[in-house]
């Protein structure tokens, strides 16, 4: 938007989203006071401007807006429209930003449609015959996104799996549809607990939380499901292999989760036969063992993938600390999460005519002050009496509705602030909305406060009007326009609130930021051995994926999140929606290569990932500072974005030997492996970092190491020729041998990598090796050092 000048008729112009076609433009005007009587005369002024301002026959007036607020739309061309901007009277003029209705924009972002999908309804290429386990917190089978449709050709029943559905309340036999193929519960360790509520912790596999309904419809939720909320639609959702089955494990409650029944869950997977096993669940910190990978939950993921069993796993959400993943084993494609180019802006017009963005999924507020709303500030509206404490949570929060003087707030926005009972969990905006509807604001604007710095918010939808500012400057601004407008008498006390404000549309998606940003939650590298965190030889994470402000399927009870209560989708994020987009990817992956294993496939989805943004830079990540960015590392985008329509094509793959590895492992012990693994460490690496895998890592270079590794050739139809190059690590020289080499359809090809240390570094540094064949295909190999020593 656009401030012209102050005039008598304020003016907002909105235009369409082509430079070249402005057939949408929209202009807003408003007065001082609009009246349902001054329609007519609005309309005939609205004509009156355009026959005044623009060539005869140059325009095409679409709507004349005559109510709430004044102003009209109009087809025409932008020499017309520069003209009408410099009209009198005329305040404010934009371009038609468009509404694009991509709800899970990520198949589209990540080019799963016109890529992996081509032909999908007729070549069912996406993911059909393909089975993805869901060790979550169950599902919720009414869900379309899980709808069955026999006329989409689905096979009622998959062949080789064993589809049992266990009933239960809110999950009747009938749930288990052909979509969802198989569904189990498994509450035994939970109920050992002794605390299950009975009203939530519902013992059938539906979902009380929506957690495991997100998370699988992220995954293989049906494709061009309508995103409705709270009567808005926000576009289609799909998943990333919407043509694949579902097989649920639910294992996690609202009240409490067992590492007992996770097991169960995965044992039972594994052997069902799922082809994918999704773990966005799961430890979030260490276990006390020896070794960090020989936990139970490591284990049954090893076992899981012994099996042939392809295991992702939520790299968790602890970051943006070093050496806070969750994700330790090499046999477990352990995922980081990132936004997209899409964002939800929301904004705040101030009376005087400044913008402050925020955010918030919110319609936009009305009010009878030039089409503003009277600006309170809650602590000015508290009840002068009353049975209630005078603590920041009556007084600044907006909790509780019997604190307001209901004449002084109703049809107000009312400004909520960020104080204690934020920062402590009692409070929440569940409850300011509530207050909002109880006593009829206009919207409510949350803002940050200076005490406690700003806030990390996401968009959440909300059924009244509302925006959330974040940041302390933003909020400053606000606060200080109000009481510049405010009149107080001797007492501190608000004789007259002159400060108006509008909260702005915030429900229309904008795809122009630059993307992707590592999460500030993902979990960082390096990985670690044991509890004492002691660096191990191994890339953690593997890889990025979307994981930020994830539309998806959701469960209405939403018993963890209240602020979703009562919804279908919900805007979720985390590591955990970022695992089933690999997960999903990877189904689509295993459809081409049904004989591929679990190496194989986890190897395209690395060697493929890019390290830069859609702006051709370098991926950057959020950091220890709310709203700062830095330059992301291996260690927070792993090999890097997933890029699915080059993952499907890798040219070369990598293979492992797990148990070698383990036997390799610094300060181990046989009998340990043997007891938890059940084989003798016949052979061992020299190094860790000999692991066959498609990342180079060593936590500590002394001088100089030799690493061995092996491609495989998964191209059919002819040789290729690879040419080595290599952007080193600062302080490292590297080394490839052969520095070029001819492979034939599945040969192999060993590379002798030689790394010396040139300048000890105080920190990891960071490079890669690049193989680039002659039919296209490019290998990227991440290489990550810590040179501690040159001799």
């Amino acid at each position: 938007m656009v401030c012209l000048k102050r005039a008598r008729y304020q003016l907002i112009t909105l235009t369409l989203p082509t430079l070249t076609d402005w057939s949408g433009l929209i202009i807003i005007k408003t007065y001082e006071i609009l009246k349902a009587r001054h329609a007519k005369h609005l309309e005939e002024f609205h004509d009156e401007l355009l026959q005044n301002t623009l060539e005869e026959g140059a325009y095409n007036k679409l709507y004349s807006f005559n109510h709430i607020v004044n102003g009209f739309s109009v087809h025409t061309t932008p020499t017309q429209a520069n003209k009408l901007k410099k009209a009198p009277g005329v305040k404010l003029i934009e371009k038609d930003r468009g509404a694009k209705m991509m709800t899970n924009h990520s198949p589209k972002w990540l080019g799963l449609p016109q890529g992996v999908w081509r032909g999908w309804r007729g070549k069912r290429n996406a993911g059909e015959g393909i089975v993805i386990g869901f060790v979550d917190t169950g599902i919720n089978p009414s869900h379309p996104s899980f709808a069955y449709n026999p006329r989409d050709g689905y096979l009622k029943n998959h062949t080789s799996f064993p589809s049992v559905c266990q009933e239960g309340p809110m999950f009747p036999g009938t749930s288990c549809n052909g979509k969802i193929i198989s569904a189990r519960f498994f509450s035994a360790g939970a109920k050992a607990r002794g605390n299950l509520n009975a009203s939530v912790d519902i013992l059938s596999p539906y979902d009380a939380v929506g957690h495991g309904s997100h998370v699988a419809s992220t995954a293989a939720g049906n494709h061009g499901v309508p995103v409705i909320v709270n009567g808005f639609n926000y576009g289609r959702a799909s998943g990333m292999a919407p043509r694949a089955r579902i097989a649920v494990y639910k294992a996690i409650y609202p009240t409490v989760g067992t590492s007992t029944d996770v097991l169960a869950a995965i044992d039972q997977a594994i052997k069902d036969g799922v082809d994918i096993l999704t773990l966005s669940i799961g430890p979030d910190e260490p276990s006390n063992q020896k070794l960090t990978m020989l936990s139970m939950f490591d284990i049954f993921m090893l076992f899981a993938r012994k099996a042939g069993v392809l295991v992702v796993q939520a790299a968790g959400n602890r970051g943006p600390e070093p050496y806070t993943t969750a994700s330790y084993s090499p046999w477990a494609v352990g995922v980081a999460a990132c936004d997209t180019d899409r964002t939800y802006p929301g904004s705040l017009f101030l009376g005087n005519g400044k913008r402050i963005d925020g955010i918030g999924l919110s319609a936009p507020s009305y009010g009878k002050w030039l089409g503003q709303s009277k600006l309170v500030l809650a602590k000015d509206a508290m009840l002068a009496t009353g049975n209630f404490p005078r603590t920041q949570e009556f007084i600044e929060e907006c909790q509780h509705p019997e604190a307001l003087d209901p004449v002084i707030v109703q049809q107000s926005i009312v400004i909520c602030t960020f104080s204690a009972g934020f920062a402590n969990g009692s409070a929440s905006l569940p409850v300011i909305m509530n207050t909002a509807r109880t006593l009829g604001f206009a919207g409510f604007v949350f803002v940050a406060n200076h005490a406690y710095g700003d806030f990390i918010a996401d968009s959440y939808p909300f059924y009244i009007p509302g925006i959330m500012i974040p940041k302390v400057s933003d909020a400053q601004v606000i606060l200080d326009y109000y009481e510049k407008q405010t009149e107080r008498n001797n007492d501190g006390v608000v004789t007259v609130f002159h400060a108006r404000a509008t909260i702005g549309e915030g429900r229309v998606a904008s795809y122009n930021e630059k993307a992707p940003i590592v999460s500030r939650f993902s979990s960082r590298g390096p990985n670690f051995i044991n509890v004492e965190k002691t660096p191990l030889d191994l890339l953690k994470p593997d890889i990025l994926a979307p994981g930020h402000n994830i539309w998806a399927a959701w469960s209405p009870m939403s018993v963890k999140h209240p602020i979703l209560s009562g919804y279908n989708f919900g805007l979720i994020s985390g590591t955990s929606m970022a695992a089933p987009h690999i997960a999903g990817i990877a189904a689509l992956i295993k459809q081409r290569y049904p004989s591929w294993s679990p190496s194989m496939i986890s190897s395209a989805l690395a060697t493929t990932a890019t390290i830069y943004d859609n702006r051709g830079e370098p991926i950057m990540a959020q950091g220890q500072e709310i709203y700062t960015l830095h330059p992301s590392t291996h260690f927070d985008h792993g090999a890097g974005l997933v890029r699915p329509t080059r993952a499907i094509d890798p040219g070369l793959v990598f293979t492992s030997d797990y148990m070698s590895f383990l036997c390799s492992l610094p300060n181990t012990d046989p009998e340990l492996i043997k007891t938890a693994i059940g084989e003798t460490c016949a052979h061992s690496f020299h190094e860790p970092s000999d692991l066959n895998t498609p990342s180079l890592t060593i936590s500590a270079l002394t001088g100089s190491r030799i690493v061995k590794r092996t491609v495989k050739s998964v191209v059919a139809y002819a040789m290729e020729m690879y040419i080595c190059t290599v952007v080193p690590p600062t302080g490292v020289a590297v080394e490839v041998n052969p520095p070029w080499f001819t492979i034939v359809p599945q040969g192999t090809q060993d590379l002798e990598v030689t790394l010396k240390v040139t300048q000890v570094q105080d920190s990891f540094k960071h490079g890669e090796i690049v193989l680039t064949g002659n039919l296209r295909h490019v290998v990227r190999i991440p290489i990550t050092v810590k040179p501690v020593s040159v001799s």
